[in-house]
């Protein structure tokens, strides 16, 4: 899906790990961002989604491209606490940014899963240097494509 007209909606997030202030879309304006929503009992997010976004993380200068986690959890949620999302991050050693999407009142969905239209995870949302969703792709995205879309981003002006 590639980006529309519409205003890109801010995050809703609970609380922020391996952050030392909340991360919003307007705080990273000027980057090229690329944000992973996943489940730590994904197994497609465990064994692709998290690591890929790992190594974009290492790969890219941080000034120019800012890789942000959200766990966004759908189901299984009394087993995905934040409790067990820190201990998770941990293990795995991922060092990006990792929000707790804020549960919804009205459903499993929580907010910024239901905002996007996330189908699922991993989904991968990419943002232009504006702010503005480019890319929403769901499932397994291959470096290859996840690299050139990364480079068409960072070499606009």
């Amino acid at each position: 899906m590639n980006a529309n007209a519409h205003p890109t909606p801010e995050w809703q997030v609970a609380q922020w790990f391996n952050a030392i202030a909340p991360l919003t879309l307007a705080s990273l304006h000027g980057r090229v961002v690329l944000l992973e929503a996943f489940q730590m009992l994904c197994p497609g997010c465990v064994a692709h989604a998290l690591p890929q976004a790992q190594r974009v993380r290492q790969l890219f200068p941080e000034e120019r491209l800012a890789v942000v986690g959200l766990h966004s959890v759908f189901e299984h949620h009394a087993a995905m606490t934040p409790v067990a999302l820190h201990a998770f991050l941990h293990e795995y050693r991922l060092t990006f940014p990792v929000g707790v999407d804020r549960p919804s009142p009205d459903g499993p969905l929580p907010m910024t899963m239901q905002a996007y239209g996330m189908r699922g995870t991993p989904t991968l949302l990419l943002f232009d240097r504006a702010g503005r969703l480019r890319q929403h792709l769901f499932g397994q995205v291959e470096d290859l494509a996840l690299g050139a879309h990364l480079a068409m981003l960072l070499a606009e002006a």
